[in-house]
């Protein structure tokens, strides 16, 4: 897994690399240069943003700023599109690069969305137990709905679902759980 991270760090350094080299040789034009600081500034930063993901210190904080680096990633994407689009630069010269950002965009959606989990497993707050004390619906026994999310009964009168909707509905439903014991 180490090893892993270790490559795409590498690989989004190499694609940097190859981003600054392509904004040097991009036309002295008003245009060129408008795309040429926008691509730099997005192509560069998709390296640095995933090395920050790597710190994180927790699984949000790592799913948040992947999102950072997908952004960037497709920013990236449309850029070199624009470069071709426009004719500044032949399709033929940019199809490598354009398919690495590609691959890169691939690869982090995909890590985003598996450290984002199922949604049923996605947690609310720093847990994913509901059997915390003080909690209205300790102890309760989970059950699905008809839509096969888990749900808790607080009271025979209230189902709350556990689906990132919960939070409101804890919210709204908790003082009505508290009084009821």
């Amino acid at each position: 897994m180490l090893e892993k991270h270790l490559d795409l760090r590498d690989r989004t350094k190499r694609f940097a690399l190859r981003i600054l080299k392509l904004c040097d040789a991009l036309p002295k034009t008003d245009g060129a240069r408008a795309i040429s600081r926008q691509l730099l500034r997005s192509g560069t930063s998709v390296g640095a943003n995933y090395r920050a993901a790597g710190r994180a210190r927790s699984r949000a904080e790592f799913v948040a700023k992947m999102g950072v680096v997908v952004e960037e990633a497709d920013e990236t994407v449309f850029w070199l599109e624009l470069l071709t689009d426009s004719g500044m630069i032949s399709k033929a010269r940019l199809d490598d690069l354009i398919a690495e950002a590609n691959e890169l965009l691939s690869i982090f959606v995909a890590s985003q969305k598996t450290a984002r989990g199922k949604p049923e497993d996605r947690v609310i707050g720093r847990t994913t137990s509901m059997d915390r004390p003080g909690n209205p619906l300790m102890g309760m026994p989970d059950q699905q709905d008809a839509l096969g999310r888990r749900t808790v009964f607080c009271s025979p009168d209230h189902q709350i679902s556990r689906s990132p909707d919960l939070f409101v509905h804890l919210i709204s439903r908790s003082l009505d759980c508290w009084r009821m014991e």
